[in-house]
């Protein structure tokens, strides 16, 4: 009997081993590593899956976005252009001048005391009319000014063949006017890229043989594409 129950001791004693070995080769350490176990489950690998999506759409949109930023930024319509003063005309712009246009100045019955200079594109290539008309009666000292209002909202391009057109106010309708004279000649200078820069070659239209009458009052539009603005 005393055999009998030392071998059944024996027995539970190498069962109970056999137990804890085989715990620990489950992990190495003896224990168990729960992490472990849930870090590689079908949740887990879901949740990482879900973010990645989330972290590439985000990316997409953001690239859609930049893109979307850099069209709006060089459409064409958003460049603000000078309008009829001129500046910032290419470098490439052909003016118009004596040189490439035909110039004639003619009085006219309406409205009273103005005359009118009509200006055509004799050349190959359209050119610009900058500004307005430099004018001058024979040795006349002064320039007569601009008017102001009659600034166009865009610069006045003749096409070969085409004209543009300027008003001149010769002398006040209800003679308060100073220093009456009578111009024999008149010298039309044009306007270059820049106020008052030199355009190229004046023009030297002629005038009725008795002249034109002027005095103080002597102004001029700016350069127009239709002969009802620049008398109007």
């Amino acid at each position: 009997m005393r055999t009998f129950r030392h071998a059944r001791l024996l027995a539970a004693t190498g069962a109970a081993l056999t137990a804890l070995a085989l715990t620990a080769c489950e992990n190495g350490s003896g224990t168990r590593d729960e992490g472990a176990a849930q870090s590689g489950s079908p949740s887990a690998t879901k949740d990482v899956s879900k973010q990645t999506q989330d972290q590439s759409s985000r990316q997409t949109g953001q690239n859609a976005g930049a893109e979307q930023s850099s069209a709006r930024s060089t459409e064409p319509g958003e460049s603000a252009q000078k309008g009829a003063g001129g500046g910032g005309a290419p470098a490439d712009l052909t003016i118009c001048n004596g040189s490439n246009t035909r110039t004639e100045a003619q009085p006219v019955s309406r409205p009273l005391n103005h005359l009118l200079l009509t200006v055509t594109n004799t050349g190959s290539k359209r050119c610009a009319l900058l500004y307005y008309p430099v004018l001058r009666f024979d040795e006349m000292q002064w320039v007569p000014q601009a008017i102001e209002d009659t600034r166009p909202q865009a610069v006045t391009m003749l096409e070969p063949g085409a004209s543009g057109y300027a008003g001149v106010l010769l002398s006040a309708a209800d003679g308060s006017g100073t220093g009456a004279d009578t111009g024999r000649k008149l010298t039309v200078g044009f306007q270059g890229r820049t106020p008052n820069s030199d355009g190229g070659p004046a023009a030297t239209p002629s005038l009725p043989a008795e002249g034109v009458h002027y005095d103080s009052a002597l102004s001029v539009t700016y350069w127009q594409t239709d002969m009802e603005t620049a008398l109007s």
